[in-house]
């Protein structure tokens, strides 16, 4: 791609591979030149177990997306998931030789490097390193140290780790598939870039993706995410219920699942009845939409169930009150008839179902402001920050040194140098691991 102003997102799923090309408009809006999807063969639980299918299913995205935009796709911003994922809340300190001098971005870096040395289990590796919150000489709740003097830096972190083997065949599969990496980022941050807004973070949100392998949950409050759980359940669990529970074959049940299915089994009457064809000459099997509810309510009861005891787990008994904006669904088993009204009579909380919309042109096809592609949306959304963040260090003029401006570019160059650093990082850990 010469064109410096175009970024890939790619989404490797368990059910679906997505790729989205797309630029900035005029009014700062995603304009989607093209978006190519493939069917998911080699990838299961969001990890990938096949990498031959998944570089197939990654070419076929890719090359779908490439005639679609008129681009040749060079680089891609990729998101990752899957069940081997977790996180967990670090604290750590530096101690500074003049305290004298101002905090700047290489004390915030000195301090994030100290977390990525941490001892993980055998076979991990720390994804991200998300700063909390600063404390400068014991002054707690700082959101930005940059500017302030002290002697002693600490910081909270939320730091997420996943297996190295997991990372490793990603990016083996992106490689291979002729792609270059230009960055990697944890899925439900994307889908939170895509499907909320700055208010709901500040005031407290929970964000619930749920996919075909896994549902992945990223809490907000005061704008810093605070919690991220992916759970080894997903839409591809319903349809894999409804195939055992009422004899079919899977894409006859996914087709009821999407078609027919209700996560409230109350609405239904006992005499609503749908009539699946029978394979080669056999009778019709006919099945109740009552029933077909009930095999539904009771999968999506355990996922949400399950999430419900993670947000619990962050703000104990506190989290009603602590998330003021509530819950937002996403991600493809959103659109599951009803799972809103289940999701709140559970949880107790307000629920939306969370669309990409609001960053999309205007013109865009109405398609892609599905929660299905509120993942792929949000990488492509990193893409080309990323993108605008390269430029503008290029291309800003060195003057006026003292000025007040100047101050506050230290920052910019910090967020540039976290992101550089992390893609570096992967990269030659990618390289070593040949």
């Amino acid at each position: 791609m010469e064109n410096n102003n175009i970024a890939v997102g790619l989404d490797i799923g368990t059910t679906k591979i997505v790729a989205m090309v797309g630029k900035h408009d005029a009014y700062d809006k995603i304009e989607v030149l093209g978006t190519g999807k493939a069917k998911s063969l080699g990838v299961h639980r969001g990890v990938v177990n096949n990498i031959t299918q998944t570089i197939q299913s990654i070419q076929q995205a890719v090359d779908e997306a490439e005639s679609a935009s008129g681009e040749k796709i060079k680089d891609v911003v990729v998101g990752i998931a899957g069940q081997h994922i977790r996180s967990l809340h670090h604290s750590d300190y530096i101690t500074r030789s003049n305290s004298e001098q101002v905090i700047d971005e290489n004390d915030i870096e000195r301090l994030i490097n100290q977390v990525y040395k941490l001892v993980m289990l055998p076979g991990e590796e720390i994804i991200h390193v998300l700063p909390q919150d600063f404390k400068v000489d014991g002054q707690a709740e700082i959101k930005t140290p940059i500017g302030m003097y002290g002697g002693r830096l600490e910081a909270n972190f939320h730091v997420v780790v996943g297996q190295v083997s997991s990372i490793r065949n990603i990016g083996r599969c992106i490689k291979s598939a002729g792609l270059e990496l230009a960055s990697i980022t944890l899925e439900p941050l994307a889908s939170a870039d895509a499907v909320l807004s700055q208010e709901e973070k500040e005031a407290g949100v929970a964000l619930i993706d749920i996919g075909g392998g896994t549902t992945d949950l990223a809490i907000f409050k005061d704008g810093i995410i605070r919690h991220t759980a992916v759970i080894s359940f997903g839409g591809g669990m319903i349809t894999e219920d409804i195939k055992e529970g009422c004899s079919i074959i899977e894409k006859q049940a996914e087709l009821l699942k999407t078609k027919f299915g209700s996560a409230w089994p109350g609405e239904n009457k006992d005499n609503e009845i749908v009539s699946i064809p029978g394979l080669r000459g056999r009778e019709p099997k006919e099945i109740t939409l009552k029933n077909l509810s009930k095999i539904i309510h009771a999968r999506v009861l355990e996922i949400v169930e399950q999430v419900f005891l993670e947000i619990k787990n962050y703000g104990h008994e506190e989290s009603k009150k602590k998330l003021i904006a509530g819950i937002v669904l996403t991600g493809g088993g959103a659109q599951l008839k009803h799972i809103k009204q289940l999701v709140e009579y559970i949880t107790g909380m307000d629920t939306r179902i969370g669309y990409p919309n609001e960053h999309l042109a205007s013109n865009s096809d109405s398609e892609l402001s599905s929660p299905l592609y509120a993942t792929v949306v949000g990488l492509l959304m990193k893409g080309l920050k990323d993108k605008d963040k390269k430029n503008e260090v290029v291309e800003e003029p060195i003057e006026k040194p003292n000025t007040f401006t100047e101050k506050s570019r230290p920052e910019m160059k910090f967020k540039k140098s976290i992101f550089e650093k992390w893609g570096e990082k992967f990269r030659d850990f990618l390289d070593n691991a040949e």
